[in-house]
């Protein structure tokens, strides 16, 4: 069964008795379980799970000890069966030392057994009266339930059937110290970290240990899921509040219910795939300098369902708050780098075409912000709104009203006398509408703005975005060229959101008003014949919805994913909005327009980039022109 490289992760927090092992294998049995019939690849339990953490001086007596082991040999006949990876935490002796231990199992065997490194023996804990460090004289290979296992920290666990889910461990303080182990185990090839932890909670600390997590999976580009002990455990002096989190690479994917007095799973997919695709465009990942012991299991087949939601929209943050801050952070960064870029250029003005669509909006907002930031009168901004045969009187109105009321030094030159002349001179039938015919129009808009630069001492400011860019959606020496291009690095859907977040933060009154109206028109270059009420032609009929194009963009650029990983994708994130067939149909047109387009980008003008994509061919994006898709499309 193909996964598309998602493994699902349990992490799994049992109501424990204190020292109570007949109790705590039988929770540990049943969530196993549970896990395992729910698809889960790997189920991570608390730190020393199996005895509970709170034992205290229980630890050194003998019995518990053998009990904990008993215990063990239960765990491993009750879930032989299972083809899902169990991590559960307990004390193990050997050299005359107790190790706090996870010990890995898979089908009723012990695969590993890998020693607590950092024991903290401040402020509440105690762990040193107890418990060695695996930095301490220790074997490499232990008898336990009757059976020689491998024993350390250089253990990883690789899955014989997903080649990408390699496991790492480390135990609770580990991820606390400056150099965690599992910055080791990632190097060495580790794309999940799994870690067994038993911390109390205190006012502010479950904030700092998500952050921890989550940070960790961003430094070791990595999923990383942590399952920290529950209610059960003593509260004498302290108390657990059943913390669990999963994340991938920065990102909290799922967190447990704290404070519940009841045993509970938490799941979610991490995408190893994705992980290693990350981890291959980035030369400082370099490989470990210690020496691995690589532990192969095979997790068979298990029923697989994706459960993980999936954004339709990754170019924009969902959050209220997110948005608000990154919109923002786009717009500043657009506007300083043009900022540069005029200062740079002794009494240079700007110049740019306003057609009342989306993109040249957003253009016209940052170039008046940059003039702003260089303390500039906006009357060196220079507008051009040059109306054609498609022009409609809604977006020839909105692009007067923008300039005017922006203070810019605003100019009407209409090119359907220039475009009569190029018809006729390259022998165009009337009534032949076809792409010379549009493709003239967009050109005499460029060569007029040109003109004017060179009369003003100007740059023209680009306005194609991304999506367009990706999508060769522009005409060559056409709006395919300007000076600089402020949008070069921002798709389609968030050209939108950004326009109205300006409407709503930066701007009121007549302008605000006027924003949102651009950004409920319909998208077209308005270059066939209108009647100037309607609008003659629709960019989304002809090369699809943007936000199928800015979701495959996304998914093939940044992740690297495949024709049809990313039409899984697209199945679970616009489900009841477009069918598989339509979705194929358009994601057949992307790879196609992407690859084609190529020599389009070979030669784009410089524009700042905003985000983790960009397509310019000097920095962020080289590709042959003669590349082939065949290969790419996959029926």
């Amino acid at each position: 069964m193909d996964t598309y490289g998602f493994v699902k992760l349990a992490a799994a927090i049992p109501f424990s008795a204190v020292a109570g092992i007949r109790h705590n294998l039988k929770q540990i049995v049943d969530l196993a379980h549970e896990a395992s019939e729910n698809g889960a690849s790997v189920v991570v339990f608390p730190e020393l799970s199996l005895s509970s953490y709170t034992c205290g001086d229980l630890f050194l007596q003998s019995d518990l000890i053998k009990q904990c082991e008993l215990g063990l040999s239960e765990v491993l006949e009750q879930t032989a069966q299972l083809p899902v990876l169990i991590l559960i935490g307990m004390p193990v002796a050997c050299n005359n030392l107790l190790f706090n231990c996870a010990c890995v199992l898979h089908r009723g065997q012990i695969l590993g057994v890998v020693p607590k490194t950092h024991v903290p023996g401040y402020k509440e804990f105690y762990e040193p009266r107890w418990f060695a460090s695996a930095s301490a004289q220790a074997p490499t290979m232990i008898n336990l339930c009757g059976s020689l296992v491998p024993f350390g920290t250089n253990l990883l666990f690789a899955d014989q059937l997903q080649p990408n889910l390699i496991v790492g461990v480390e135990i609770c303080e580990d991820l606390w110290v400056p150099i965690p182990p599992s910055c080791h185990h990632v190097l060495a090839g580790a794309t999940i970290i799994a870690n067994l932890s038993a911390s109390n909670i205190l006012a502010g600390k479950k904030e700092y240990r998500t952050d921890l997590v989550k940070n960790q999976s961003a430094r070791c580009i990595c999923g990383y899921i942590y399952c920290s002990a529950g209610m059960g455990e003593s509260t004498t002096d302290v108390v657990f509040d059943a913390d669990a989190v999963i994340a991938e690479n920065a990102v909290v994917l799922a967190e447990s219910e704290r404070f519940l007095r009841k045993s509970q799973l938490l799941f979610s997919d991490v995408d190893v795939d994705k992980i290693v695709s990350e981890r291959l465009k980035m030369n400082t990942f370099s490989n470990a300098e210690r020496e691995y012991r690589i532990i192969k299991f095979h997790s068979g087949s298990v029923g697989f369902s994706l459960s993980r939601s999936i954004d339709p929209h990754p170019f924009i943050p969902s959050d209220k708050t997110r948005f608000d801050v990154r919109c923002k952070e786009i717009f500043n960064i657009q506007a300083a780098g043009l900022a540069k870029r005029i200062e740079s250029i002794p009494n240079c003005k700007a110049v740019i075409g306003i057609s009342g669509g989306l993109d040249s909006t957003l253009a016209l907002l940052v170039t008046v912000h940059a003039f702003k930031l260089l303390r500039r009168d906006t009357a060196d901004i220079i507008t051009l709104t040059m109306p054609g045969f498609g022009t409609t009187d809604r977006t020839y109105n909105n692009a007067v009203t923008l300039c005017k009321e922006l203070g810019t030094s605003f100019r009407e030159i209409s090119i359907r006398e220039i475009s009569n002349v190029m018809f006729e001179k390259v022998g165009l039938k009337e009534g032949t509408y076809n792409i010379t015919y549009e493709n003239i129009q967009a050109r005499a808009r460029t060569y007029l703005l040109m003109s004017v630069a060179n009369e003003e001492n100007g740059i023209v400011i680009g306005t194609g975005d991304l999506s367009e860019i990706a999508l060769g959606w522009s005409t060559y020496n056409g709006d395919h060229i300007s000076m600089y291009n402020v949008n070069s690095s921002i798709p389609k859907t968030l050209v939108k959101f950004l326009v109205n977040w300006v409407a709503e933060n930066q701007l009121s009154g007549i302008i605000s008003r006027c924003l949102h109206d651009i950004t409920e028109q319909p998208i077209s270059p308005e270059l066939l014949p209108s009647d100037g009420k309607e609008i003659s032609q629709l960019t989304e009929d002809k090369i699809g919805p943007y936000e199928l194009h800015d979701f495959y963009l996304f998914h093939f650029v940044r992740n690297g994913f495949g024709f049809k990983k990313i039409l899984f994708l697209a199945e679970h994130a616009f489900t009841g909005k477009y069918d598989s067939q339509t979705m194929k149909k358009w994601l057949i047109i992307f790879f196609k327009r992407f690859f084609q387009n190529q020599w389009k980008r070979d030669c784009v003008p410089g524009g700042v980039k905003v985000g983790s994509i960009d397509l310019s061919p000097r920095g962020s994006w080289r590709m042959p022109a003669e590349a082939s898709v065949s290969d790419f499309l996959c029926d």
